[in-house]
């Protein structure tokens, strides 16, 4: 029923205790009379809002001052929501809708003032759906300029050279694009269709050009894989056939090793199983090789000793005098040498090295003493110093007359001649 013909609900006993709390039988905006009638105080004077039968008259008008708070609750709500950037056509349509209700409101408080509150409300309404009109408009044009970017930095990677590029990078960068996309179309404000369908089809166009291209290089790859896997296959079993061979065939399986590097990447999986084996039938190979060796070690370890204890006796050659009685020495210590044999393969350059350098140390010597009594050399040496023998007398007379004469000039440049042909007869001795 009517808030004029009934009371409301029993309330709460907290609340009852509030409304106990209530002003007086006379309220700033309201009263009630013996009878339980509540009016509302306005400027044209009193008007009767209801009845609350049997109650006190403070509850009865708490009662009515509580729709009023209820009214100015909803206020207070259209002015948060325009405040907080709501739509304006929504706030105008609840204002629209509230603003009626409040003179005839029935309840208890300053009526009037909710309704200037509304007045005030609907005044800004205007003013806040032009401006946010104006920036639905920025919004849109910002996101057209978005999309635009998006687009643009997809045509700029389909227009690279693709048969360079790198297609890890390149599809992560293209994946991003159309995340961007996806999250402007879903996320941000609705552009105009026309704007839309011509961006999606340039992006769609750029997309279709990077993938194709993307295709073509992986099935090319493919095709590359493969023949790279018919190489490597033939290579591997040639290798394994190799292994009745032993050490001997390394060298084969070098060359085949050569062919492995020239024969192209088959794809990470295959090639590590390919490799798998190659390497395992190498591994036979130097397998074979290291037992040889270590045989050849313990077989050929004494006459490495003997080689030793030969250079630890040739070596005071390096410092000897006597190139007859060097050149015997060594003689016999390579004809021993010979005579010893083998030594194990990974010391042979290392005893090699330290005889090379004593044989180079005698004939050195050899080569020395050679120098000094070439025959040819001794004749020219000695024409050449009986001819300074005679230019140093001729020098020492020009000298001589020079000074009784008393000719400066003269006698420096015979001094000076003098002492340089000295010098050369010095060098000859």
């Amino acid at each position: 029923m009517s808030d004029e013909q009934s009371a409301p609900e029993q309330q709460a006993p907290d609340q009852q205790a509030s409304d106990q709390q209530a002003p007086d039988q006379q309220a700033p905006w309201g009263r009630v009379d013996d009878d339980g009638t509540v009016y509302v105080r306005e400027a044209a004077g009193e008007r009767a809002v209801g009845q609350y039968p049997d109650a006190t008259p403070e509850e009865a008008l708490a009662y009515y001052e509580r729709k009023f708070a209820e009214l100015e609750g909803q206020v207070s709500l259209l002015e948060q929501r325009l405040r907080g950037g709501a739509p304006a056509q929504d706030v105008a349509k609840a204002v629209a809708a509230l603003a009626p209700t409040i003179p005839a409101a029935n309840a208890v408080g300053d009526l009037q003032s909710l309704s200037d509150r509304l007045a005030k409300l609907q005044e800004t309404l205007g003013e806040a759906a032009e401006k946010q009109s104006a920036e639905a408009q920025q919004a849109i044009a910002d996101a057209v300029v978005e999309r635009e970017s998006i687009v643009t930095e997809a045509e700029t990677l389909a227009a690279q050279d693709l048969s360079k590029a790198q297609w890890k990078q390149v599809t992560a960068q293209l994946d991003a694009l159309f995340a961007r996309w996806q999250t402007a179309q879903h996320s941000g404000p609705r552009i105009p269709k026309k704007d839309g369908d011509e961006l999606w089809k340039r992006f769609r166009t750029a997309r279709s050009t990077i993938e194709t291209a993307r295709k073509s290089f992986f099935a090319e790859l493919d095709t590359v894989h493969r023949d790279a896997r018919t190489r490597k296959q033939g290579l591997v079993e040639r290798a394994e056939a190799l292994a009745s061979k032993g050490a001997a065939a390394i060298p084969d399986y070098r060359r085949l090793l050569d062919e492995w590097k020239a024969a192209g990447r088959a794809g990470k999986k295959a090639d590590d199983a390919l490799w798998a084996r190659f390497k395992a039938a190498g591994d036979v190979l130097y397998g074979a090789k290291a037992e040889a060796d270590a045989v050849e070690s313990a077989e050929f370890g004494e006459n490495l000793e003997k080689k030793l204890a030969l250079l630890e006796e040739a070596e005071p050659l390096l410092t000897a005098t006597d190139r007859g009685a060097a050149r015997t020495t060594l003689t016999g210590i390579q004809r021993r040498w010979d005579e010893i044999g083998k030594v194990p393969r990974d010391q042979v350059r290392v005893i090699e090295d330290r005889l090379r350098k004593i044989e180079a140390a005698v004939r050195k010597l050899e080569d020395d003493h050679w120098k000094r009594t070439d025959p040819e050399k001794e004749a020219r040496s000695s024409g050449f110093a009986a001819q300074l023998e005679q230019a140093i007398a001729k020098a020492e007379d020009d000298l001589a007359a020079a000074k009784k004469a008393g000719d400066t000039r003269r006698i420096t440049e015979a001094e000076e001649e003098l002492a340089a042909k000295r010098a050369w007869l010095s060098a000859l001795g």
